[in-house]
């Protein structure tokens, strides 16, 4: 019988043999992650949380921006009492206040920029995901404003609700993303005194079954606004729609600080003053409602389609806004 070799030597070749196989195994997680590993995604906007996350049935709109997740609140919160710590942030510029929420429990989000006596308001997505390049505007003027101070003057405050309907949002850019969740065409649903529940729809908007609402500010979406405004002196405000009709001044008959307003907004813009008359009768409109329960001048304004957002049209629009009524 061959003599045993010495104990050192068999455990130095059970180590010797060890280490070869970590080393292949470690060569072999190195060439497997080497070829499946994802090409990095370039970085664009920075992360801007905007709006409540659609629900797990909808079809979300495709966006550079994030959404959080938000417990609903059943009572709507003045933006200046909004003091809850959230990380949805600008890197830079304000946080958002929720004013409200959607039908589906969705926040609606403002900003505002600027600490000023002199009060102004944007209010973009009043029709979801149909008009959804007015949110896209909203966000764009957001971003824009958050780096960029100085558009606002020291005397003036701008608020932005960046998409009143984000349950129309959700649904899809499309027609069907036009109304909130009841059914109801939220620019049809404030109580103003020409609100009706139902019109002539054959010269208006008809593609599918909408109405104003079983009675004026019957929406959650409309109160959050309603509340919203009257708890904010608003000196001005524009109401941003899609698409190519116009400006339309707030009032039946117009008021004619609005008139004023809009053709303002139309020297600077382009956008048609008068508007294009397609024979429809327009109740129960935020600008109507708005001229009768204390704003100085509304309008609302159609950007030329549904598709861009027109972003350097309207900055210059904003400079006219915060200009009014000084």
């Amino acid at each position: 019988m061959p003599a045993r070799p010495p104990r050192s030597r068999t455990v130095g070749s059970i180590i010797a043999w060890a280490l070869n196989g970590s080393a292949i195994i470690l060569l072999l997680a190195i060439l497997i992650t080497y070829f499946t590993r994802q090409p990095a995604q370039a970085s664009s906007l920075p992360f801007v949380y905007l709006g409540g996350t659609p629900r797990p049935t909808s079809t979300a709109v495709p966006t550079s921006f994030y959404l959080p997740t938000v417990t609903p609140n059943p009572i709507a919160t003045p933006i200046e009492d909004h003091s809850t710590p959230t990380p949805f942030v600008f890197s830079s510029g304000p946080a958002p206040g929720i004013i409200g929420y959607s039908v589906l429990g969705e926040p609606l989000y403002a900003y505002a920029f600027g600490n000023g006596e002199r009060r102004y308001l944007i209010v973009a997505g009043i029709h979801g995901g149909y008009e959804g390049n007015t949110t896209d505007l909203a966000n764009q003027l957001a971003l824009h404003l958050a780096d960029h101070v100085e558009v606002v003057p020291g005397d003036a405050t701008l608020y932005i609700i960046t998409n009143m309907n984000p349950d129309g949002t959700a649904r899809g850019r499309n027609v069907d993303g036009r109304t909130n969740s009841n059914g109801v065409d939220l620019n049809r649903n404030f109580p103003s005194r020409n609100w009706v529940p139902d019109w002539d729809h054959r010269n208006c908007w008809n593609s599918r079954p909408t109405t104003g609402g079983p009675s004026g500010g019957s929406e959650p979406e409309t109160r959050a606004v309603v509340n919203f405004i009257g708890s904010h002196r608003i000196r001005a405000l524009i109401s941003y729609h899609s698409a190519a009709l116009g400006v339309f001044p707030g009032g039946d008959p117009w008021q004619p600080a609005s008139e004023r307003l809009a053709s303002a907004l139309s020297d600077a813009t382009g956008y048609p003053y008068p508007p294009i008359d397609i024979g429809c009768n327009y109740t129960g409109t935020l600008a109507d409602w708005a001229v009768e329960n204390g704003v100085g001048a509304a309008v609302d304004m159609e950007l030329s389609t549904h598709q861009a957002a027109e972003f350097s049209r309207n900055l210059r629009a904003v400079r006219v806004l915060l200009g009014f009524g000084e």
